[in-house]
């Protein structure tokens, strides 16, 4: 089967006939035995209508309808130490006391070595350390960070929260993070367990910060930094964490801890790199390995690798030479395009091409999240090398977060920009088992 400009591939569960006027084919995904279908899609406006639709359905179940937006327009106040203050917008300042109620658009301000902990309807959980202004947002489920540190804990499928710290808006679902925004309005914010969108409208910037990580944004340079990795036994000891009760996210704190003490073991990737930098390209180390020396050294073990060595290698790869970021990228969707990958022998592919979807997206989202702000230039050089897969690589490029650099075709701008509606959580749909 020959592509054509127009065509479009939608994987969807092998249930039921195929929709009128499309073709389907079977395949198994990179990491089921599953079988999924191909719907080929000839005509664009259709195209179009499904992606708008799809969206849209997403974000249904994303935000659940068990749960009302006016579960974080009040909270009570469950902890109080020394020094803590309610401001009411129709009233004078008063001393907090437990069990008093914050409504909508009232502040709650804490002095030097004073704390506080908010409680809302959905349980979720808001402790504010010192020097803290914080308010209940006029947005639907917003919460303002004025000034000072909150710890924020959003229990899963209680349908999110939107945290704004000045120009900087973190969109999170069943997450803890710590924030902080000091006077002179530099903002870090770190991810205990789950993840959460970093927007920062002003220059179109969307990231996504993943558990374990922290993320800084300088007012100066205007942009948000990649993110980092930060020791989380260190960030435990924050008196907003030990001098309160137990929260209901530990066991999830204490599981990324372990997950990221596990995934530290995966310099083997960098150590493949150096050997393969020595051996096939003759240069001493990887950080002065010439341009072409490294992709050589990069291609040698590509060469030998399977699909999700290719994902990993690429992480390590882009992490160790960020500057080489969408050359490493190219090479991987060059080689597994015309190497036979054996996880994908049960998929029909048009002629010509030997990479699916699903190899793409890893490919893509491993190189994107090893180096964040890179990505604009990681998909723009990926779709240059390989446009018959442009709606896969637009999709990989809109998961976790949607970006807000208008990645994708002009049509889906106004779809994914935050400018235009309200930041997403990276929560993917709940399934149909409990938690």
């Amino acid at each position: 089967m020959r592509r054509g400009k127009r065509d479009f591939y939608r994987i969807a569960p092998l249930v039921g006939p195929p929709a009128p006027g499309l073709k389907r084919f079977r395949k198994k995904t990179l990491t089921s035995n599953a079988e999924y279908s191909i719907d080929t899609i000839m005509n664009i406006q259709y195209r179009v209508s499904l992606t708008v639709a799809s969206f849209a359905f997403a974000l249904a179940n994303w935000l659940p309808n068990t749960i009302s937006a006016a579960d974080l327009k009040e909270a009570k106040v469950t902890q109080v130490i020394q020094d803590v203050r309610i401001l009411p917008s129709d009233a004078s300042p008063r001393p907090a006391a437990v069990n008093d109620n914050v409504h909508q658009g009232t502040a709650v301000q804490t002095g030097i070595q004073s704390r506080s902990e908010l409680t809302f309807k959905d349980q979720t959980i808001t402790r504010l350390g010192e020097k803290t202004i914080f308010s209940v947002g006029e947005g639907a489920r917003t919460i303002d960070l004025g000034s000072g540190q909150i710890l924020l804990y959003v229990p899963k499928k209680s349908g999110g929260a939107k945290v704004k710290m000045g120009p900087v808006t973190a969109a999170i679902t069943g997450t803890t993070i710590l924030a902080n925004v000091n006077p002179s309005g530099v903002t870090t914010f770190i991810v205990l367990e789950g993840g959460a969108c970093m927007y920062l409208d002003s220059v179109g910037q969307s990231l996504f910060v993943g558990a374990g990580q922290k993320l800084t944004f300088d007012p100066v340079t205007n942009r948000l930094e990649d993110p980092v990795d930060v020791d989380l036994n260190q960030v435990l000891t924050s008196p907003l964490v030990k001098d309160f009760r137990r929260l209901p996210s530990a066991p999830l704190i204490e599981q990324t801890i372990q997950n990221r003490h596990r995934s530290a073991g995966w310099a083997n990737g960098s150590d493949a790199l150096a050997r393969a930098v020595r051996v096939a390209a003759g240069a001493n180390s990887i950080g002065t390995a010439t341009p072409d020396q490294f992709l050589r050294a990069l291609n040698s073990l590509f060469a030998r690798s399977n699909a999700q060595e290719i994902c990993e290698y690429v992480g390590a790869a882009v992490r160790a030479r960020p500057d080489l970021a969408p050359q490493i990228v190219v090479a991987a969707l060059k080689v597994s395009r015309i190497s036979p990958r054996t996880d994908f022998k049960d998929f029909k592919q048009p002629v010509g091409e030997g990479i699916s979807c699903d190899e793409v997206n890893c490919i893509i989202q491993a190189a994107i999240a090893a180096h964040p702000s890179a990505a604009r230039e990681i998909v723009d050089a990926a779709m240059a090398a390989a446009p018959l897969l442009r709606d896969c690589i637009s999709a990989a490029a809109a998961r976790p977060c949607p970006v807000a650099n208008a990645f994708a075709e002009p049509r889906m701008i106004d779809t994914i920009n935050p400018a235009n509606q309200e930041p997403v959580s990276p929560e993917q749909p709940p399934s149909s088992s409990s938690d």
